[in-house]
């Protein structure tokens, strides 16, 4: 059956946040809405100040309703990798009905048991993924509804965060009026949208290069196995620049998107342009290769980070080699860089929806993709954590004419502000050990 209804996505950012409407027809994925809104009250993919956050979700929202043509009641937010845990879960019940075929109730059943778990009390449960279920010892089940069995297992996996970051992004979204409809693992919806079915089964690396940090993921057996993020991203080559060429934190941005190339064998160091120096009267005149080097260094430092874990773990064997996506991404010369650095394959990933091509929307777009591929399955065992008896409906917002109030400031495809550096985040477990076994 072909999707259809409205989706929101709202992507939490440290430099912006993005706010992605998404309409189906047919299975036709039409984005109808998009807001963008500088975000201060986000440092290093963590809320550090709600009302700022707020007030950023809010405008963002406004600009998407206003461009969209309705009102926004509900969305689907994004959770960082930010101390994000994952593990194996399983759990087996007897099968309830005197009939024994097996009903939602079982699978809702079956899902609790999975989470009979000692969690400790700083952390919660974000969501269950069922992988598949075993039916009185018939294994590769994906939805056993309807079918007759005794015993009913089920084997999938669990993601728990922090219950600060948790209670923070639910708090900030609740305070703009929204209601959220899914929570969603955001390094997961990213691999499983912008890679093809064969790149998430034989094993691929994504990249995201976001503005205040860098996260790495890698998708094998159609399964996210592994993720590391590193608290440097886009906003620290501009404070690079900044330092080094003795200018404004805006001149040296400005200077970034107009003038800089990741790799430096592409630039020319006879190719000059002026610099606004704080102390001098006059412009100083710099080459685009020196600017290039400067991106390059903090580049590297990133790449290397997370080259040491990914040789970790053999990661860098895998036959999909790397995607790279991100607001960062945008830089020209990154995929060579990182072609070099790596040693594999590399590929670019950008949107290619109208007026949104730009990876820096890559998140907010991959949200509303994986929410509106989410099973019935899903929703069930989901009742597990929320204690909904019956599989929620996928809510649509009626689309109707809406007269918001002036939208503060346009959206616009690069917005940054200053962040200072922070250190490495926690990486989430390997799942499975090596993730060749």
């Amino acid at each position: 059956m072909a999707k259809t209804g409205m989706y929101v996505g709202l992507d939490i950012g440290t430099t912006s946040v993005k706010v992605v409407v998404a309409e189906y027809v047919d299975g036709q994925m039409n984005i109808i809405g998009v807001g963008n809104a500088k975000s201060d009250g986000v440092s290093r993919g963590i809320i550090v100040d709600i009302d700022k956050t707020v007030q950023a979700i809010s405008r963002s929202v406004r600009q998407a309703e206003e461009k969209a043509g309705i009102q926004i009641k509900s969305v689907n937010v994004g959770i960082p990798a930010n101390m994000l845990e994952v593990e194996n879960c399983q759990g087996m019940i007897a099968v309830s009905s005197e009939s024994k075929e097996i009903t939602d109730e079982d699978v809702r059943n079956v899902a609790s048991a999975a989470l009979v778990r000692s969690t400790p009390p700083e952390r919660q449960i974000v969501a269950i993924l069922p992988q598949d279920f075993t039916v009185d010892g018939f294994e590769g089940i994906k939805d056993p509804r309807g079918m007759i069995g005794v015993r009913l297992e089920m084997f999938g996996l669990v993601f728990t965060g922090p219950k600060t970051i948790v209670h923070n992004i639910k708090k900030c979204v609740e305070l703009a009026g929204l209601k959220i409809n899914e929570l969603v693992v955001g390094p997961l919806a990213l691999a499983d949208s912008i890679l093809s079915e064969g790149e998430k089964d034989f094993g691929t690396i994504v990249m995201d290069l976001g503005g205040g940090q860098t996260t790495t993921a890698v998708m094998h057996d159609s399964q996210l196995k592994f993720s590391h993020v590193n608290q440097e991203g886009g906003d620290f080559i501009t404070k690079d620049i900044s330092i080094v060429l003795n200018t404004s934190f805006n001149n040296a941005e400005a200077l970034k998107i107009n003038y800089g190339d990741a790799y430096p064998g592409r630039t020319s160091k006879n190719e000059e342009f002026p610099v606004d120096v704080i102390g001098q009267s006059e412009p100083v005149k710099v080459d685009e290769h020196y600017l290039s080097e400067i991106i390059e260094a903090r580049l590297e430092q990133i790449f290397d980070k997370a080259k040491q874990e990914l040789t970790a773990i053999d990661a860098l064997s895998l036959p999909g080699g790397l995607v790279i996506t991100g607001g960062a991404a945008s830089l020209p010369g990154i995929v060579e860089l990182a072609q070099e650095t790596f040693g594999v394959n590399v590929r670019l990933y950008v949107p290619n929806h109208m007026g949104l091509r730009n990876p820096v929307f890559s998140n907010a777009i991959s949200l509303v993709d994986y929410v509106s591929n989410l099973t019935d399955i899903y929703h069930i065992a989901k009742g597990a954590i929320t204690g909904e008896k019956t599989v929620p409906v996928k809510e649509q917002q009626m689309e109707v004419t809406y007269e918001s109030p002036e939208v503060e400031e346009d959206y616009t495809d690069d917005v940054v502000t200053e962040k200072k550096p922070g250190t490495f985040g926690k990486k989430l477990k390997d799942l499975f050990g090596n993730i060749f076994e």
